[in-house]
Order: structure tokens, then sequence, then C-alpha cells
């Protein structure tokens, strides 16, 4: 032990540390704590205590200073540390969310973490970390469809019953739009993302089916009904 250091136990302190040591729960951080702080107690040298705790003499040292100072609740708790990576300053991540709420670069359809990543100049794990703790999910589209006809909710249960419980010996076809177009005009405005909410889009286009007359509108999910004649009379011909 070096010289000025001396510990004295009172037998709250003595109990508590021999309650750690005993514990088999206990973090061995905590028991070979408590291991120096008994040794130095007793009188043991600090060659004696770093041979029983297993330790450095620096850590003798610190933790025998650090009980002087704390107490045993001081031999529970690690001090705080500097973090290796330093954090990114507030306006990064204002940044890094005002791009995200807004169009993103190029044709692309919407912000990818390695883009975002790219053009503000940090790593991929920030962008990351950052939209999820602003709740932002940018490669989500949630669909909506809001429908006027009065019996949309009996022709939803004919068809979907068609696929739940098919009459016997059916054929159930459904036919969608054609394949390789990509429909990017919609019949509503949908809600752009914003934390907690990702963006919204309509599921009717603007654009009309291979297979229909001309129109203004087409539903991308109900074009088996505009399809249902000249569609399967396509398929067959083809």
């Amino acid at each position: 032990m070096r010289t000025g250091v001396t510990v004295h136990l009172s037998p709250t302190d003595r109990k508590r540390l021999l309650a750690i040591v005993d514990d088999r729960n206990s973090p061995q951080k905590h028991v070979w704590r408590a291991q120096i702080v008994l040794a130095t107690a007793d009188g043991l040298g600090t060659v004696e205590i770093m041979r029983k705790a297993d330790v450095s003499k620096t850590a003798v040292w610190r933790w025998q200073e650090r009980f002087m100072a704390e107490g045993v609740d001081g031999l529970l708790r690690d001090k705080t540390r500097p973090a290796r990576v330093p954090k990114l300053a507030n306006d990064v991540a204002e940044r890094i969310v005002a791009l995200t709420l807004g169009d993103p670069p190029g044709e692309t359809t919407h912000w990818t973490g390695r883009v975002m990543a790219q053009v503000v100049g940090v790593s991929l794990t920030s962008v990351q970390r950052i939209w999820r703790a602003h709740g932002l999910a940018p490669h989500r589209i949630r669909a909506f469809k809001l429908s006027n006809d009065p019996k949309f909710a009996a022709k939803v249960r004919d068809i979907v019953g068609l696929y739940v419980d098919p009459p016997a010996h059916a054929v159930v076809l459904s036919v969608d739009e054609k394949s390789q177009i990509q429909v990017l005009d919609r019949t509503q405005p949908g809600l752009p993302i914003k934390k907690g909410r990702a963006g919204t889009m309509t599921t009717n286009a603007t654009a009309r089916p291979p297979c229909s007359p001309p129109s203004t509108s087409w539903n991308a999910r109900s074009s088996a009904d505009v399809c249902s004649a000249t569609g399967i009379r396509s398929l067959s011909a083809s």
C-alpha cells in the first residue's frame, strides 16, 4: 500500500463489501474492487493485493482513492468517459431531417441512407440513427383509397369471397395494369413524409390500363372490372 493511504472500514461498509464478494451474481469488476478495499483495510501490501485481486498496481491505487473519496457506492459505478467518436453537430442533424422531408436528388423515388450519407458527408449509421430518432422512414409509402361508390362494400365482399370461399370448379382471373410501366401521376395528392408517419399515395392513377377504353382515371386494384371481357379475349388471342 502506498505511504499515507489508510482505509478504515465501518461495520456497515465491511458488511456491504463482503456481500458483494460472496454474491455469485455480482459483476466481477465489483468483486475485485471490493477485494482491493477489504485487503487494504486488513493491512495487506500493494503487491499482495495485486496478486489476490489479479489486477495491476494502478488499478489498486485507483480504487483505493475512489473508496476514500466516495465510499462503497463509488466502487459500484464507473466514471463517464467521453465518446470515442465525436457527436454530430445539431445543424448536421437538422440538415439531414430537412433534406429527408424534401425531394430526393435526380430521378430517384425516395432518399436512401447511402445517398444521404454521401450528400451530407457523414456515415450511414449516423443517418440511420438520426432517422430513427426523428421517426423518419423515407422508404415506406402507405397507400390509401377513398371510394365514392355506394355499393363499394358489397363489391368488396363479392370479390374477396371468390378468393376466400370460391365456388366448386371455379377459376378466378385477375387482370392488373401492364407490366414495365410505372404510374407517376395520381388522381389525389398524397401527404408528405413527417415525423412518425410515412408518406401516403393513392392507388388511383391518371393513366389507363392497356386493355380498357380511354378514360381520365383508373383504379389499379379494381382494373379487373374494366378488363373482365377485353382482357380475357386479348390473352386468348395472344
